[in-house]
């Protein structure tokens, strides 16, 4: 599936802007032309929504909320319940919602978009952390959204999975909008890997994610692809990384060899979440609490 033409922004021009503006131009000596996604510009400072400790203290993972104006969706890691926390862009918690039938293991990553049904959003919780890199398999549970907190939860799909390579300990869930493939950021101390559940994904049989390359980060702890498919995020405990998504181009062809952009990010105790907003207009992060006082719901504008 093509992307349509993106948007620019001018008269912003940053150096990133324009070298990419270089690379959309080279289409000669047989190689495809691409065109740009647009300006990677976002606010230095995020806005920040301060959240009550004690309330969502283990967030591992978050997705903006299309069924729920104004929210978001946090998971939290092991030794929490099957929930889910519905946190308002405010900081509030505005509800939780249970998952019968499935467990926390240990949920590290979430995605919303596109599934099975056409016109339809789910929701794909990642079952994938293994600090000890032992297990046989893995899961990504897929629901469709609910629309509200009374609504009751219908059935969840188990999308279970190996490595091709053996196993991997990761907290990366990333979801293409445009193929509904999944792809997996392993955690690494050194260079980290990226594999693919192409799509359509088996809920009766174990799938392999296969192996499509490495990226030359560590300890990844979350990822995001913009609505329109257009625009990655991988996140650290210490920074952020983006890369543009040409025309044309899958997840792997879009992130392996190629140069990612370091955006300004305020370090947060220990942040394991980052989302884009459900328009594209910017990004969420979240972090665990671990030893701090409190954490705050953080949202990067595109300028």
């Amino acid at each position: 599936m093509s992307m349509s033409t993106p948007r620019f922004k001018l008269p912003i021009v940053s150096h990133v802007f324009l070298s990419l503006f270089v690379v959309g131009l080279l289409g000669g000596c047989g190689e495809k032309v691409v065109t740009i996604p647009g300006s990677i510009d976002f606010a230095p400072v995020p806005s920040r929504a301060p959240i009550t400790p004690g309330l969502i203290d283990e967030a591992s993972g978050l997705a903006d909320s299309r069924s729920m104006d104004g929210h978001v969706w946090v998971n939290e890691d092991s030794g929490t319940p099957a929930q889910l926390n519905l946190l308002s862009h405010e900081g509030k918690l505005s509800g939780r919602l249970a998952l019968p039938g499935i467990t926390n293991r240990d949920w590290e990553d979430m995605a919303a978009g596109p599934g099975p049904q056409p016109g339809v959003t789910y929701l794909y919780l990642a079952d994938i952390g293994d600090n000890l890199a032992r297990n046989d398999q893995n899961v990504i549970y897929r629901l469709v959204e609910p629309k509200s907190l009374t609504e009751t939860v219908g059935s969840t799909d188990r999308i279970a999975f190996r490595y091709s390579d053996g196993p991997r300990d990761a907290e990366t869930l990333l979801l293409d909008p445009l193929t509904r493939d999944l792809w997996i950021v392993s955690k690494e101390n050194s260079t980290t890997r990226l594999y693919q559940l192409p799509y359509p994904q088996s809920t009766t049989t174990v799938n392999t994610a296969v192996y499509q390359g490495e990226l030359p980060l560590t300890l990844v702890t979350s990822g995001s692809i913009s609505p329109d498919g257009k625009e990655v995020l991988l996140k650290t405990y210490t920074g952020i990384y983006y890369w543009p998504r040409f025309t044309g181009q899958t997840v792997a062809e879009a992130l392996v060899g190629k140069q990612s952009y370091s955006l300004t990010y305020q370090l947060e105790p220990q942040g394991e979440g980052i989302c884009f907003d459900k328009a594209g207009n910017g990004f969420f992060t979240l972090s665990e609490r671990g030893n701090a006082a409190s954490v705050t719901l953080n949202y990067y504008k595109h300028q």
